[in-house]
């Protein structure tokens, strides 16, 4: 069994890969029940989930024969550590205009 590690943003660029995510987020699946939902064989699908288990947002839960894909929130903290970046990014920026017009700008004329 691989332990490779894929990048975050490589596994969402998939859309299948995101349709799976989506499906999982509200409630655990069967891998058999996730390849129903989709027109590719079972091993490819195999395939997205193990790409997905491989980048952190899943992991697989054994129960008797059935192996169910859960969503692993921790695997988002790359993805969500990019986004706070860019919030903080235009927060600063949308301050310092809110500033500028502040103190720059007259106000309307009635």
């Amino acid at each position: 069994m691989s332990t490779e590690t894929v990048d975050a943003f490589q596994a969402l660029a998939d859309r299948g890969r995101r349709e799976i995510l989506m499906m999982v987020a509200k409630e655990k699946r069967s891998i058999n029940a996730i390849a129903e939902n989709f027109d590719i064989s079972r091993p490819a699908v195999s395939k997205h989930i193990k790409i997905l288990q491989n980048a952190g947002f899943i992991n697989i839960e054994e129960k008797g024969r059935e192996r169910y894909c859960v969503l692993n929130q921790d695997g988002f903290s790359e993805v969500q550590q990019w986004i706070n970046l860019f919030e903080e990014y235009w927060t600063a920026q949308f301050r310092s205009l809110e500033n500028y017009l502040a103190t720059n700008v007259p106000p309307p004329k009635k």
